[in-house]
């Protein structure tokens, strides 16, 4: 695409599509850790009489967080923004561990409240580092 066509306003029409892309791809990942840490809380009542499990949608969320998650980084670094390394690997690392932790507890019939505690943790842990990186 010719980088001096602009559209309405002076906006470079590159630029435009870019941010377009880059606001699209923000929904997703935000799907993805509402199913993930939905399915937190919805187990409370569970985890008191032991009987808590990782239900489907956490592994889809976990999945989803983690997918999503990755592929924002390219979008940033095509438009030219500086890229921290280190808090794109923490966004990398985290969703890898929930997601291991729940595909590894998927089939299980009853989860030890602190496995679904730690999903917790470190799932709102990268909300704020997200909510940090930008």
């Amino acid at each position: 695409m010719d980088p001096d066509i602009q559209g309405a306003g002076g906006i470079r029409l590159e630029s435009a599509l870019m941010d377009l892309l880059i606001h699209a791809m923000i929904g997703p990942p935000i799907v993805g850790i509402t199913a993930l840490l939905g399915g937190c809380p919805a187990q409370r009542k569970a985890m008191g009489k032991g009987e808590a499990r990782m239900v489907p949608a956490m592994l889809h969320g976990a999945l989803t967080m983690l997918v999503t998650g990755m592929a924002l980084a390219g979008p940033h670094r095509a438009e030219g923004h500086t890229v921290n390394t280190f808090k794109i690997g923490l966004k990398l690392a985290l969703p890898m561990v929930v997601l291991a932790l729940v595909y590894v507890q998927r089939d299980e019939e009853k989860v030890n409240a602190p496995v679904l505690g730690t999903v917790g943790a470190l799932t709102t842990a990268d909300i704020f580092i997200t909510v940090l990186r930008t």
